[in-house]
């Protein structure tokens, strides 16, 4: 194999980094030795994950540690449901092993191509009222510590450590393993369909009480919204999967290839915007259908974009689209890409951005290459008015000040990054600026 490049950059092409060197181990023994090697010189380390944080959170520029050969999961008893991954298992590469235990993840967001260590770290959610993020189906983590040392934390086992490190932004040490909560292989019915934005609103505690999994997503300059009802089905129920030639026609052909080419077409005739994406929103149609659940939760994504992403409290969501649909419309450059609306429950992990709230998740998108600052700005400032937590891995302005002002644990969480790692060998410029330095 290959040696991995010292460069990165990624998924968006936002960020980019050079590393001093790249290690990529095979074994515990290999990992541990790599901290304490930089540890000792006076380096950085920092795990790369898969790229798809669109800030600088995995950017490495002493020694990056790619875990592409740490993978697959090590540990399953299917009693009790807990599974043990190692760190470098992209969530696509797990929801295929969970198949093949006939076990499932209780909740996902709708990307696959993370590192299960890296989307715990960020926060990675989907959606649910009653439930939390991935990171809230974590049992159990094993990390190398920056002295070289290797500990397991859990809610038994330093606790604080555990309340700090599951969404931990890799700053308190490399995640070797994690071993999660898996339930049952379930089935989920799918329903999608448009309708007004304003009757989606208006029923919006009632939408997330009765479905399980509930978002919808708005466009701008258009009235109406995309729904999404996903549902369990009782146990034993045979999935109906769309048709392949749908399945092709409906994510393939019109969510990526005809959506892609009618944002390049945006983002060439900046005035068309306007109208390119009323006609998105009027050509929605309804589909329904049902799939084992990872093939529900999680959506091919090929057009590429930026993205910001707030997580506020439920109850100010109508509060803040209000204010979106008044002033989006007069920005100086258009937006091409709708808004993503999803709910989690409350949690108790320090610095998820759902900590101790019901939470509505906005996020915002921008196509590449097209203006977005002016754009992300206004989202930042209307979302940050109602106390808004960014999303640790999506594009933000915010640092440890500002910050600490939303986490009522913020400072014990960096009071144990301190401790355990008091020369910041986890650091970066990014986890710097949102944490402070040690």
């Amino acid at each position: 194999m290959a040696a991995p490049s010292t460069a990165w950059r990624n998924w968006a092409g936002t960020e980019s980094a050079v590393a001093t060197a790249v290690s990529r181990p095979r074994s515990l023994d290999e990992l541990a030795a790599t901290v304490a090697g930089a540890a000792h010189e006076g380096k950085t380390v920092r795990a790369r994950g898969s790229g798809h944080s669109f800030t600088a959170v995995g950017a490495a520029d002493d020694v990056a540690v790619d875990l592409a050969g740490w993978t697959g999961v090590t540990a399953a008893d299917l009693e009790t449901g807990l599974v043990t991954v190692r760190a470098g298992t992209t969530l696509r590469a797990l929801n295929a092993e969970l198949d093949r235990l006939d076990l499932a993840m209780t909740n996902l967001g709708d990307i696959d191509a993370q590192t299960i260590a890296g989307a715990i770290a960020t926060g990675t959610h989907g959606t649910g009222a009653r439930f939390g993020g991935i990171a809230t189906q974590v049992a159990a983590l094993e990390l190398v510590l920056a002295d070289g040392s290797v500990v397991t934390c859990s809610a038994d086992e330093r606790p604080d450590l555990f309340a700090a490190a599951r969404v931990g932004l890799g700053a308190f040490g490399v995640v070797s393993t994690v071993t999660l909560r898996t339930e049952p292989a379930f089935v989920l019915a799918a329903r999608e369909r448009p309708e007004p934005l304003d009757e989606v609103l208006a029923a919006l505690d009632e939408n997330c009480a009765d479905n399980d999994h509930f978002e919808f997503y708005w466009f701008p300059y258009g009235r109406a919204a995309l729904t999404k009802r996903n549902n369990r089905l009782p146990a034993g129920t045979p999935p109906e999967p769309l048709s392949p030639a749908r399945r092709f026609v409906e994510y393939r052909l019109m969510e990526n290839t005809v959506f892609g080419a009618v944002c390049r077409l945006g983002r060439a005739v900046p005035r068309l915007v306007p109208t390119l994406n009323a006609v998105s929103s009027s050509a929605l149609s309804a589909r329904a259908y049902s799939d084992v659940s990872h093939r529900v939760f999680v959506t091919n994504r090929d057009v590429r974009f930026v993205e910001s992403e707030y997580a506020i409290p439920r109850a100010a969501l109508g509060e803040v689209l209000a204010e979106l649909r008044e002033r989006v419309p007069r920005l100086a450059d258009p937006v091409m890409f709708p808004v993503e609306v999803r709910v989690a429950a409350p949690d108790d992990i320090w610095l998820s951005t759902a900590y101790e709230r019901e939470t509505a998740y906005l996020a915002v998108h921008q196509f590449v290459g097209m203006p977005y600052r002016e754009y992300f700005a206004l989202f930042e400032s209307v979302a940050g008015a109602v106390g808004g937590r960014p999303h640790w891995g999506k594009m933000h302005s915010l640092d440890a000040t500002a910050l600490r002002e939303r986490y009522p644990r913020f400072d014990e969480a960096t009071a144990l990054r301190t401790k355990l790692d008091p020369a910041g060998t986890f650091g970066n410029p990014y986890v710097n600026r949102v944490l402070g330095r040690p």
